[in-house]
């Protein structure tokens, strides 16, 4: 009798062991990840801001013809026979045709010097161009253009549309001046005398 009772007590205390709910498995972080689904459009989503690749770095990084092809090229690039590959020159253009998208330096281009957004500092050439940005320093050329320009352009031909500074040439034209023009054909189209030959002001 007193191990039927023994055998019936053990069992009531394993009943409630052998009901009670098996343990959590463990959780990976793979598990969440393929779990979890994020919208783009509930604003949940994380940058990471990846560094630049192909960035050059100072004291000095010499680039000739269209070799290397980088983003940024500081130092020295010769641009023999041209040179269009580089997006972002700092330093000394020098040799035949040099284009870039933005320019700070000096640039020495017998046929051409090419910036397409915006330039700060000298072209010397026979043609020197900012097609679509601001010019901050010197153009001396046979043909200077730019969108716009603060300092000077001298020429044969100076062509700029917002004009801050000095333009000398045989044929000086701006839409708009805060300088003057110096040369035989000055047009200043928005001046009160839009033709002036040698000399024309605007203010």
């Amino acid at each position: 009798m007193k191990k039927l009772i023994a055998i019936a007590a053990i069992a009531a205390m394993a009943l409630p062991l052998c009901a009670a709910p098996a343990a959590p498995e463990t959780v990976t972080a793979e598990d969440v990840v393929d779990d979890l689904s994020v919208d783009d459009n509930d604003g949940l989503a994380v940058k990471v801001d990846a560094p630049r690749k192909n960035v050059a770095l100072w004291p000095a990084f010499i680039a000739i013809w269209d070799f290397p092809d980088t983003l940024d090229l500081v130092g020295l690039r010769i641009t023999v026979p041209c040179s269009t590959k580089q997006e972002n020159v700092t330093g000394l253009d020098v040799g035949f045709w040099g284009r870039s998208e933005y320019f700070e330096g000096i640039q020495l281009n017998v046929l051409r010097n090419d910036v397409k957004d915006s330039c700060a500092g000298i072209q010397v050439g026979c043609y020197n161009s900012v097609a679509r940005g601001d010019l901050f320093g010197i153009q001396v050329g046979l043909w200077n253009e730019s969108l716009s320009h603060r300092g000077i352009q001298a020429g044969l031909i100076n062509v700029s549309g917002d004009s801050q500074g000095v333009q000398i040439g045989l044929i000086n034209r701006s839409e708009t001046m805060y300088g003057f023009q110096l040369g035989l054909i000055n047009i200043i189209r928005d001046a009160e005398f839009q033709f002036m030959p040698i000399l024309n002001v605007g203010f």
